[in-house]
């Protein structure tokens, strides 16, 4: 029976998990589950899985979550915070830990659970893209496993020769193809960007996902920072891995071999089947998703990706290359932008505008400690706010 942390279990992800976790009650068992502010949904969790503890990630969260625990007196520990959040990831009881906090938060816990050895099933982008060169030597130093967690991360690991663990070199591999869906504006007129609402950036053609992840894949930054998070996980660099738009996100990646072979994972368009990928490793187990009918697809489709309508994915490339804290500076501006944004702060075409501003002004160290680290991304997210205050 093993143990399972689940780091931001009421978002889309935490709740993917938890679908499949139900489904297999004999092979896991939830110790923990941690939230931001949705106490109701917390609850209802707690109610149904009974975790030794739960986070919330303030105090008052906290307290209302504490109090409608012991009116049911459900056997659950709260507790709050980032200590919390590290408590919970390190401790001696878990297992695997789902790291599916979104954006720069999910980086402290993931580490902590990183540098307790514990597996890591990593759907948090940021953790590498912040922090990429010294997750993976903590993770080496510390024999944690991880496990890719994004459906195209999830694909490219399933492609790979057997025996493969994430950091190591690829060997006889010639390029990794990394597709994406193109959002939902991928045909509109560049014109017509600057007057897209949240609301519209939001409605994924093909999945369901949280109001940032979405904004990022509308802007095609999703895919930028899973080019970096590619080249931590695979010990590779931009110049091997190309982005393929592939609308019907049937396809999740592919990996080209040197002999010409290309291997490719395929599926339904639903997280479930890599959650269930990570939790069962090295065995596959039930994921609750429907069979791929392809006589119903019919027909898949690829294009190169347009820089002028996503330049996020050049900020992105450009960014890893000059390495240090570039990519922490990136995340950071990214962040705000896509809040900005969905705050109707700035306009959706201003958002890579701003991530470039910012990269600009803010000079990144090399070599950067953690603490280098979020101190530039601390910088980076003061800027952005300069900015939109500016009106860029």
């Amino acid at each position: 029976m093993k143990q399972i942390t689940v780091l931001g279990a009421t978002g889309s992800i935490g709740l993917s998990t938890l679908d499949v976790i139900s489904s297999h009650r004999d092979k896991f068992s939830v110790f923990a589950l941690t939230a931001n502010t949705n106490v109701e949904e917390m609850f209802r969790q707690c109610c149904e899985f009974s975790p030794r503890y739960a986070v919330m990630s303030c105090d008052e969260s906290a307290n209302q979550l504490r109090k409608l625990v012991e009116k049911t007196q459900l056997d659950t520990e709260i507790l709050s915070g980032k200590k919390g959040l590290e408590t919970v990831s390190e401790h001696s009881g878990v297992d695997v830990v789902m790291a599916a906090i979104v954006g720069a938060a999910g980086l402290r816990p993931t580490l902590a659970a990183v540098n307790a050895g514990k597996r890591i099933l990593l759907a948090n982008k940021e953790a590498l893209v912040m922090a990429g060169s010294l997750f993976m030597a903590a993770a080496k130093e510390a024999g944690a496993e991880i496990l890719p967690i994004d459906s195209e991360h999830n694909a490219i690991y399933q492609c790979l020769p057997t025996g493969y663990r994430s950091g190591m070199p690829l060997k006889h591999i010639r390029r990794i193809l990394l597709t994406a869906s193109g959002g939902p504006f991928r045909d509109m007129p560049l014109a017509e960007l600057a007057n897209v609402t949240p609301d519209q950036a939001c409605k994924h053609p093909n999945w369901s996902m949280g109001r940032k992840i979405s904004v990022d894949s509308a802007t095609m930054m999703n895919k930028g920072l899973e080019l970096i998070e590619a080249c931590w996980l695979f010990d590779t660099n931009p110049e091997n891995v190309e982005v393929h738009v592939h609308p019907e996100s049937i396809i999740h990646s592919m990996v080209e071999y040197d002999d010409g072979s290309v291997l490719a994972q395929m599926g339904c368009p639903d997280m479930r089947t890599p959650i269930a990928y990570g939790l069962g490793w090295p065995e596959r187990i039930e994921s609750g998703v429907s069979s791929l009918d392809l006589f119903k697809v019919a027909q898949l489709n690829f294009e190169k990706p347009d820089e002028q309508r996503f330049p996020c994915l050049r900020l992105a490339a450009e960014a890893y290359r000059k390495g240090g804290t570039a990519c922490a500076i990136l995340n950071a501006a990214n962040e705000v932008a896509v809040d900005a944004f969905l705050n109707n702060r700035i306009r959706f075409d201003q958002i890579a505008t701003l991530i470039e501003s910012v990269m600009a002004l803010i000079v990144p160290r090399q070599q950067p400690s953690f603490d280098m680290i979020f101190e530039d991304d601390l910088a980076a997210r003061a800027k952005a706010e300069e900015l939109i205050d500016q009106g860029l």
